[in-house]
Formats: structure tokens, sequence, C-alpha cells
């Protein structure tokens, strides 16, 4: 960033035929004035409302939308944004002044922060409908997405720049989804803040309700993939408590057999971490490493070490863990990869190594992974390129004079195996 760039970047995107009222412009400055950071306005427009948002924002760069809909409005908006962070304000309220200092004064507290007008502490004066017509939208696409905020729908938010997609699709309402999901996939941390929320429009709120449900709509599909992806940074940790049954109970079987294997084995080096919550179960000076920045974001909640790293060529000295895991990984590399060799140098002599991947020798797993690469084309069933199996791996272990401690399997496909390294 420049060193003449603001701290702030204020990004007004107005829906066709909004114009603030004088009041709304002067609330801003007001709040900005007192926030002692460097700020810039950026207003965006419909080319028809561009002299009107220009008087009532002399001060501000105003910028005519590049095409219809409020998200491609507010996209416009951010790419303009020179701030370290983006502060974007619902054209809706009455007095943005009070939200504005809420947001800022909270801003440590994550990347992105959402001005929420259901998390506790708000207060909310609309109509008593509109306010249920709010809650039931936030409340279904909360559930249908898996996000963790109450005010999926707000548009006042705080969002540090350096988060924001290379690309968005959302042109109408559905960009206030996706800016989340994609901010949720990339592992930064999401926060509520509660402001105060009062309407400038109260009667306009019913036909931009309807917008923004058919919005979410047509978008919820592509969305819920998105949310859903075996990339997204906590993909992990929700399959924890998936509503579907078997993959809760293949991530807690997991959980269960890991866990026990590291247990009383000391400091754990994790190679290919995820965003399991096996991280959290491991001793506190354990080091969790994964090539996927956006992981190891989302893994800070853990309160674990974190490094960003490769298995083909650990960051750590030769033999310096007493405990090394590696679970679900090596099938995702060619089996001439150094990662097992990388394994075994980090390990130190008398060590444990706890290894997991799937059996290819066992028809269970082969037909779960036929089913369900049927059922999720494009996912774990076709980024398996090395297939072991359990003789194979026993073979290669005992071979160096290795001895295999315990076999564990899951549902009798994945299999998740100990061994402990000489200690001469």
């Amino acid at each position: 960033m420049a060193a003449s760039s603001p701290e702030l970047s204020v990004v007004v995107a107005l829906p066709p035929g909004i114009v603030p009222e004088v009041g709304y412009a002067a609330s801003l400055r007001a709040a900005l004035a007192t926030l002692g950071a460097s700020a810039e306005i950026v207003v965006v427009a419909a080319p028809r409302d561009l002299a009107a948002a220009r008087q009532a924002w002399p001060e501000a760069t105003v910028e005519a939308a590049p095409g219809d809909g409020y998200g491609v409005a507010l996209v416009h908006g951010l790419r303009r944004a020179r701030g370290e962070w983006a502060l974007l304000v619902d054209a809706d309220l009455r007095e943005p002044g009070p939200a504005v200092v809420r947001l800022w004064s909270a801003r440590d507290q994550g990347e992105i922060l959402i001005g929420s007008r259901f998390a506790p502490g708000a207060a909310v004066r609309v109509p008593a409908l509109r306010r249920g017509l709010s809650r039931t939208l936030n409340r279904v696409f909360r559930r249908g997405l898996s996000l963790g905020v109450a005010d999926l729908s707000s548009a006042t938010r705080l969002i540090r720049r350096k988060t924001l997609a290379a690309s968005y699709d959302a042109t109408g309402y559905d960009i206030l989804q996706e800016l989340l999901v994609r901010a949720y996939a990339d592992g930064w941390k999401v926060v509520e803040v509660p402001i105060d929320y009062e309407s400038a429009r109260p009667g306009a709120a019913y036909p931009r309700a309807l917008g923004v449900g058919a919005d979410y709509l047509r978008r919820f599909w592509a969305l819920w993939k998105l949310r859903n992806s075996i990339l997204a940074a906590d993909y992990d940790d929700r399959a924890h408590d998936s509503a579907i049954w078997l993959q809760r109970y293949w991530q807690r079987q997991r959980f269960k057999h890991i866990t026990e294997l590291v247990e009383g084995q000391g400091r754990v080096l994790d190679v290919g971490c995820g965003s399991s919550r096996i991280i959290g179960a491991l001793v506190q000076n354990s080091v969790c490493i994964d090539i996927l920045r956006r992981k190891l974001r989302y893994d800070r909640k853990f309160g674990r070490p974190l490094v960003h790293g490769s298995g083909f060529t650990l960051p750590v000295p030769d033999a310096s863990f007493p405990c090394v895991l590696c679970s679900q990984v090596i099938e995702h590399v060619p089996k001439e990869s150094p990662i097992l060799k990388e394994l075994d140098r980090a390990l130190a002599p008398g060590g444990r190594l706890v290894l997991g991947t799937p059996d290819y020798s066992r028809w269970e797993w082969v037909v779960t992974e036929k089913l369900y690469g049927m059922a999720a084309p494009g996912a774990y069933a076709d980024e398996h390129i090395g297939h072991y199996t359990r003789e194979e791996l026993i073979a290669r272990y005992t071979g160096m004079g290795w001895a295999h401690e315990d076999t564990r399997y899951i549902l009798r496909g994945e299999l998740i195996l100990a061994f402990r390294k000489p200690a001469q």
C-alpha cells in the first residue's frame, strides 16, 4: 500500500434511484472525524443518479456503476478503494455514524466485521413485519450455507481489503452472501458487531427484501458448492458436526483413533494438518504444517503453532519431534514423492509415526470411493493419486527395522497405522 493511501476507504453503493439525504452524509462525516484515521469516501451510483450523488458528496470520489445490480456497484467500489480497510455502509441507514464508530473500534477482533442487526446488543427500529421477514430470510440462508453469523444480509461491514477475492460472480444483493462465503472459504475471521439500525425508508424495504430473497435463491446452489468444497478452510472442522451421519461418524472416528495413538507421545508434528479438530487436541507445543494458507488462517482458533510448508521439504530439523502425524495426505501426492522420507527424517529415534491413508487392498474402500466419486465429482475420489495398502506400508517400515505397533480402521476402508522408529 502506497504511503499516501488512506487507512480507511468508505464505500457507499447506491441502488438505482436512491441518493441518501443530507443528514446521512453529515452523520458519516462526523463519525469519520472522530476515528483518528485517514479516510476516503467512494460512492458508486447509477448513471442517472450521478449528478445528485456528486451534489450530496462533494468531497467523495463518485463513479458510475459499470452495470446493473447492487453487486456490480459494490464490487466496483471495492476495486476503487485504496485503504487497508474497506467500510461498506448501507445506504438505507438513517444515521450511519454510530455503526461506523462501533465497527472501527472493533477492528482488532477479526478481518471481516458485520454490522449486525440481530447480534446480542443490537437495536432494530423497523416495522415488525419487516423485521420478521429479514430474520426469517437470514435464518434460512444461515442454516443452508452453514455460516456462523445471524445477519448475512447486512450491507454495513468493515473488511480488511487484503481478504477480498480476485473476482466475484454476484451481480445483485447476493454479493453480500458471496463476500461471506468466500471469506469463510479462505479462513478469514468473521465477527458480528451489534449496531443500532433504523431505516431511512421503511416502506421501500419490502420490495428490497423480495429482491434480496430472489438473488439469494438464484445463487444458492453455487454458493453451497463453494461453502462445502473440500478446499474450504473449515471443511474438516465442520464435517465433525455434519448433518450427514456418515461424514460425521467418519470424522469422529478419525479423531478418536488418532488422538489415542498420539496421546502420551509428547510434542507432535502434524504434517498436512488441514482444519481437523485433532489440532486442538495435540499438546500445546506441537507444530502443525499445511501447504494451504487458508487452512492455517482458520486454524488460528486452535491455539497451536502453525507453519506454512510442504511435506516434500519439511521446514524442521532432523529428528526434532518425538511424534509425527500424517493423516489423509500421502494419497494426494505421487508415490515417488519424498514425503515419506521427510516424515522419517523429522521423527526422533524411538519416536512414534502415526500414518493415515485409504487401504486400496480393501474392497470396502474401493466401493466407498466409487460411490463418493459419483455423489461428489471432483472431490476426494479424483484427488487420490497415491494408492497404498496396509501390507505395503508395514513392509516398508519393518524392512527398515521399525516396529509396527498398531492398526486401526474406519469402516474397514480408511487405514491408520502406528510405527516406532528404532532408538538407535
